[in-house]
């Protein structure tokens, strides 16, 4: 078994291996093959289990590359992508979760978004960043 393990080591020596964006295929492979299992439309399984041919090829592709640089842009690219969609959803919740105590205006001039305490009645709110004044109602 040592052997076999070694032996594997010395065939990955200079090659990428798997990162981020594998396992997101793989994943990916994962979902569409669990849906093979369950669709009965034989259109959709063809199309299902050639996606899977086409995300397999790609997972063994980039982790047996030694072109390791440009893989590793790839997965760059990916984690900045990734990282958007995260502070989007992660923005939104914040948002939701102040608007329980707050009302969240938008400066009418530079659109900055302006948090203002609930119950305090028709106040004059004035935008920290460009400084203009307007009346809204908290």
């Amino acid at each position: 078994m040592n052997k076999i393990r070694e032996a594997f080591q010395r065939f990955m020596c200079g090659r990428y291996g798997s990162d981020r964006l594998n396992q997101v295929l793989l994943i990916v492979f994962l979902v569409c093959a669990v849906l093979d299992i369950f669709v009965d439309n034989v259109y959709f399984s063809v199309l299902l289990t050639s996606w899977e041919f086409l995300l397999i090829i790609g997972i063994y592709f980039r982790m047996f590359s030694r072109n390791v640089s440009k893989r590793y842009a790839e997965n760059q690219k990916y984690l900045i992508f990734e990282n958007k969609i995260r502070r989007f959803f992660g923005k939104t919740k914040y948002i939701q979760q102040q608007r329980k105590d707050f009302h969240i205006y938008t400066c009418p001039q530079c659109k900055q978004k302006i948090r203002i305490p609930k119950g305090k009645g028709k106040i004059s709110v004035r935008c920290p960043k460009c400084g203009a004044e307007f009346v809204k109602n908290s």
